[in-house]
């Protein structure tokens, strides 16, 4: 189980990043012409942007810029997040990242002095522009907000430095942090971060599991200062640049870009706290009594139901499962699967350095990267499928829409990779019809995809948001207050079915999502209006998936609201939350009659 270096992890299980660019040459070839773009803009606009046929021209020719420089970061950014330890790529990327950041700086003039027009100059723009139309609008819309030309220049140019507090975060965790092994009954286990998330968390031998747990609160508790430092000063930041924009509040400050309300944000929270909570306590005392448990604590929660059951599964048979469970998709997203096998667009490596947890990076004109570590499990083919999601959905939208339009609101963006998930496990329960083998894949949809985004990401979010509470009344939080509210956090949700061991307060530390807005409750709107979708689609077949790719090929050019009426879904109300809700309730009863059946067990 120890964690290999990277250079000796075999190929195959490696992304290939030459997907990008077949060499080094390539890449600061782009590089260079992404600086020349900069100085041409600069040459040929700057003072100029006065009229709307300039406006325009300036705009195709900005994407075009942008278009490399994405390209150019998402090469040497990849590289780093397999490998914090090395040391040559991470200064390529700061050396990439400065410059970037220097050029952005001198054109930072570009938007304001197409905000400083008339709104009839803008409004001729936007009749006449194409690719650049709903960047305009969202131009137009930030108006209010957008400071002297000057100011913004300076900010663009401290871009790299408002990223430190997450690269602080990144190095501490994955760079720092070296675990020592732990013994239980004789036997010494090693420890490192992914061996605990990917493994202990879901071990079966209850004393090995919680001493693990044990393990690795201590070793993260020592680094719980720097944490807290670093995320004061990311939420510090976050509410300095709201005031200077004329934002009320920090909220409005990071939703104004998810283009949703202050009522949408606060219903996820509140609606799956207040009625979700019994449902999820209910699962855990079923938990308890599967494995005889004299109390259910927080390091039991990872638990299979039925771990014997729980199938070990291969790379190659991965491959299989996801082509069967999205062909509802079509010819073309199997394909993409296929694909993304064949041509090595997965990071299933194990190693030491590489960034935790999955996620899929879409560079505008390439294919998708995923990254993810593989531990043959068939959670790890839900996470395929997830990062998939998100994979078919920017091969739509890219392909339709030009790069201004494929920066979708977070409020949706988990909406295409949980739909996998949920697509997934509605085909694996018609291939078998054994109760056992239902309720494994019931149990899965709980454990994993609705755990993962409606409990772990939600308490995430009721966190993050009494966190800016106190940044928003003009306070700061360290690490003692934040492990505070995290405890309550967890309290309240779970109430007298969970024990927390000590060292459950500590989970603040454990996820980068705090430094990415109000990221972490979007996980739970996405799966909101996926589960919507996905019984549709159940119900309806072609009609519904046909929909549901008109909203993949949309892009950011309907806000979240368009975007899931496009898939009839209406999330003005509560009332999608509210059926998703009971869904699960329904799942988890149907979970509990099967125990009974199966193991003489009664919830």
């Amino acid at each position: 189980m120890e964690l290999a270096k990277r250079k000796d992890v075999p190929e195959e299980l490696k992304w290939d990043l030459s997907l990008i660019y077949p060499t080094e040459a390539e890449m600061e070839a782009d590089y260079q012409a992404a600086q020349a773009i900069a100085d041409h803009l600069e040459a040929e606009y700057k003072g100029r942007l006065n009229d709307p046929d300039r406006i325009v021209a300036c705009l195709d020719e900005y994407e075009q810029y942008k278009r490399k420089f994405y390209l150019v970061g998402s090469y040497v950014e990849l590289a780093v997040e397999v490998d914090y330890t090395d040391t040559a790529n991470m200064e390529r990327s700061d050396r990439i990242s400065a410059v970037e950041a220097q050029l952005n700086s001198r054109l930072s003039f570009i938007e304001s002095e197409i905000l400083e027009q008339s709104e009839e100059t803008l409004s001729a723009a936007i009749e006449k522009a194409v690719g650049c139309k709903h960047y305009l609008m969202d131009l137009l819309r930030s108006k209010p907000h957008q400071l002297s030309a000057e100011t913004e220049k300076v900010l663009a140019a401290l871009r790299k430095a408002f990223s430190t507090p997450y690269e602080v975060y990144n190095m501490a965790k994955l760079a720092d942090m070296k675990f020592p092994s732990f013994t239980v009954n004789g036997k010494e286990y090693p420890l490192g971060y992914s061996l605990f998330e990917d493994d202990y968390e879901y071990e079966r031998d209850t004393e090995v599991r919680r001493a693990a747990f044990r393990a690795f609160s201590d070793k993260i508790r020592q680094y719980e200062n720097v944490t807290g430092a670093a995320y004061n000063a990311e939420v510090c930041q976050e509410k300095v640049l709201a005031t200077l924009r004329g934002h009320k509040s920090v909220f409005d400050y990071l939703l104004f870009d998810q283009k949703v309300t202050r009522e949408m944000y606060d219903r996820q929270i509140d609606g799956i706290t207040e009625r979700l909570a019994p449902h999820m306590r209910r699962y855990a005392k079923l938990l308890q009594k599967k494995y005889g448990l004299e109390e259910m604590t927080f390091a039991d929660l990872k638990l299979s139901l039925d771990p014997d059951y729980d199938p070990r599964v291969t790379i190659p048979e991965a491959r299989e499962y996801v082509k069967n469970g999205l062909a509802i998709l079509g010819e073309d997203y199997v394909s993409m699967v296929e694909e993304a096998f064949d041509k090595r667009w997965i990071d299933f490596a194990k190693n030491q350095g590489k960034c935790t947890g999955g996620f899929c990076s879409s560079p505008y004109g390439r294919n998708s990267f995923i990254l993810l570590s593989w531990n043959d499990r068939m959670s790890d083919v839900f996470t395929v499928a997830h990062e998939l999601g998100h994979a078919g959905h920017f091969r739509h939208c890219n392909a339709k829409q030009s790069l201004y339009d494929t920066d979708v609101s977070s409020y949706l963006i988990e909406a295409p990779s949980t739909m996998n998930e949920l697509l997934f496990a509605q085909y694996l329960l018609k291939t078998n019809s054994d109760p056992r083998f239902r309720r494994w894949v019931l149990s899965s949809m709980i454990s994993n995809t609705y755990y993962h985004n409606f409990v772990t990401h939600l308490r995430e979010a009721w966190y993050q948001r009494e966190v800016y509470k106190i940044i928003d009344e003009g306070g700061s939080v360290n690490a003692e207050t934040l492990s505070g509210i995290f405890r309550k956090n967890l309290e309240t949700f779970w109430g007298d079915a969970v024990v927390l061991n000590e060292g459950a307060e500590l989970t603040w530390m454990r996820q980068p999502h705090y430094y990415m807005g109000l990221y972490s409750y979007t996980y739970s709107a996405g799966l909101t209006v996926a589960t919507e979708v996905a019984r549709r689609i159940e119900r309806e077949g072609q009609t519904a998936v046909d929909d549901w790719k008109k909203v993949l090929d949309a892009g950011s050019t309907l806000d979240p609201i368009g975007l899931a009426k496009l898939a009839g879904v209406d999330i003005t109300t509560d009332a999608p939350l509210n059926d998703t809700i009971d869904y699960i309730g329904s799942i988890i009863d149907e979970i509990c009659k099967l125990t009974e059946q199966i193991d003489g067990i009664k919830a």
